[in-house]
């Protein structure tokens, strides 16, 4: 009768999670804001048949950090509105200014937390109502760059190393002055076939990329097989070799 009821649980858990989404839908999956722009606009539209009350803010990269502790060189308006079903609302962000460095791009993230409206019988009933949050990146663009960012993929460098906690990672080195995105990256070693986790290479930087699961149990060169995302958010495929293995350990963000 127990494990009965423990199925049945898990059921209806798993049909509740798959109607619960989203009402609010933003246009792109990033947001580039050129230096040379006044403010640059992303439009939100409201998929439902019910109002939703939305707030929105930037942060420098601490998704913890309350709104109202977060200092960045934007303003954002509105920072709290209304979105009518089926209807939609404009964001402007405007850069206020600041030292941004100008031979490189910098990263923000705008978020944007929806909260439902209370059901008219919420009170004769047991519920629960779930305000969704939705987070991405904001890469700030000097004047100087015009190129497109994935088209530096030639310039990318992939090796074996060793990370900051002594494991095996695939660490790779951006010589670019654009943050590299990584959509999705497979190692191909030898009779081994690994799916790696994706994470963006800063500027002038490295990031080291690790297995989806497991440890990385390789010792020889391969190849890769990864995308990059362009500024609309579409993944753009390709392929390198991996360097042989290094033992020399290099500080993370160098």
């Amino acid at each position: 009768m127990k494990s009965r009821i423990l199925a049945v649980a898990a059921i209806v858990c798993g049909l509740t999670a798959s109607a619960v989404h989203a009402a609010i839908t933003i246009t792109g999956t990033r947001v580039v804001y050129p230096a040379q722009n006044r403010e640059v606009n992303v439009r939100l539209k409201n998929v439902e048949d019910q109002p939703v009350l939305v707030q929105a803010w930037l942060d420098d990269g601490n998704a913890a950090a309350a709104p109202n502790e977060i200092k960045v060189p934007f303003a954002l308006l509105p920072s709290v509105f209304r979105v009518e079903p089926h209807k939609g609302q404009a964001l402007r962000i405007m850069f206020t200014g600041g030292d941004m460095p100008k031979d490189r791009e910098s990263v923000y993230w705008l978020n944007v937390l929806e909260i439902p409206p209370k059901p008219a019988d919420a009170d004769q009933r047991n519920m629960i109502q779930l305000a969704f949050r939705t987070r991405i990146k904001l890469f700030y663009r000097p004047a100087s760059l015009l190129d497109d960012p994935t088209a530096e993929r030639s310039k990318l460098k992939w090796h074996l190393a060793v990370g900051d906690k002594g494991e095996h990672v695939i660490r790779l080195e951006n010589p670019s002055a654009y943050y590299i995105s990584i959509g999705m990256a497979e190692l191909d070693a030898g009779d081994k076939k690994i799916s790696l986790r994706p994470d963006m290479a800063p500027p002038f930087g490295h990031v080291d990329l690790v297995p989806q699961s497991g440890l990385l149990d390789v010792k020889a060169p391969g190849t890769v097989s990864y995308s990059v995302l362009n500024d609309f958010g579409t993944e753009i495929k390709d392929s390198a070799q991996v360097g042989d293995a290094s033992e020399e350990k290099v500080p993370q963000g160098q």
